[in-house]
C-alpha cells in the first residue's frame, strides 16, 4: 500500500474541486480534474517538490478540464479519461464551455475501459464507468488506500445532475448503487464540489438511496 497524500483545491467560476494526489515517499503526483488556473496547479506542484506523472479526468465538462490543455503543457504528461468521453471532451455544446463562453475543444490522450487498471503512485488505480451526468463519468478507485474520486457523480449527501447533453438519471443511480455503494464503507469519497464523504455515510444518509 501507499502512503498517498490527497489535496483538494477549488477552483474555478464553479468552486470545482481540483485533486493533488500524491506519495509521499515518491514524491509523484497525478492531477485529477484541472478546473482552472493551470499556473496555480503546476506553482502548487513545484512548491511541494512534486512530479506530475499523468491528469485524470472524471468526466469531460469545463469546470473541470478548464485548465487540461495549459497544464498539458506545463507538465508534459499524458491525459486520462474514459473511452465513452471523447464525444463530450471534443464538443464545446457537449462539454458546455460555449454555456460558459470560453469555448473549448480538446481530448485525453490515452481513453480508459470500465474495470481497467493503471499502475501509477506506486500502487494501482482502478477505473469505473459511471454514465449518467455525462456519458463518460468515470470514477478513480485507489482499493488499497480507500481513496474514491468520483467527480460529479455521487457527492456527499447527494448526486449529480443527469439534465445536461448525453445525462441519464436511471443509469447514474443505478450505476451508483451497482458499482460505488457496493466499496468498503471505509473508503473515502472525494467529489467533484463541496465536501468529502465516505461510502459508509452515502449508503446510510444519501436520500436518494437510504
Amino acid at each position: 500500500m501507499a502512503e498517498l497524500e490527497v489535496k483538494l483545491y477549488q477552483l474555478g467560476d464553479l468552486g470545482t474541486n481540483c485533486y493533488i494526489v500524491s506519495n509521499k515517499e515518491t514524491k509523484e503526483a497525478i492531477v485529477v480534474d484541472p478546473a482552472d488556473n493551470a499556473d496555480f496547479i503546476y506553482r502548487s506542484l513545484t512548491d511541494a517538490g512534486l512530479a506530475c506523472v499523468g491528469i485524470f479526468l472524471t468526466h469531460g465538462h469545463y469546470d473541470h478540464i478548464g485548465a487540461l490543455d495549459d497544464l498539458r503543457k506545463l507538465t508534459g504528461v499524458k491525459a486520462y479519461a474514459s473511452e465513452n468521453e471523447k464525444q463530450v471532451l471534443e464538443s464545446r455544446t457537449g462539454n458546455l464551455s460555449a454555456v460558459f463562453g470560453h469555448p473549448l475543444e480538446t481530448s485525453a490522450d490515452i481513453y480508459l475501459q470500465d474495470g481497467q487498471e493503471v499502475a501509477v503512485l506506486g500502487t494501482v488505480v482502478r477505473c469505473i464507468s459511471v454514465p449518467g451526468h455525462t456519458i463518460g463519468g468515470m470514477c478513480y478507485y485507489f482499493a488499497e488506500e480507500h481513496l474514491l474520486f468520483t467527480g460529479d457523480t455521487l457527492f456527499a449527501s447527494s448526486v449529480g445532475r443527469s439534465d445536461f447533453p448525453t445525462g441519464n438519471e436511471q443509469d447514474l443511480l443505478e450505476a451508483i448503487e451497482t458499482k460505488l455503494l457496493v466499496l468498503p464503507e471505509e473508503t473515502a469519497v472525494y467529489p467533484g464540489h463541496n465536501g468529502t464523504s465516505r461510502i459508509g455515510r452515502e449508503r446510510k444518509f444519501n436520500p436518494f438511496f437510504s
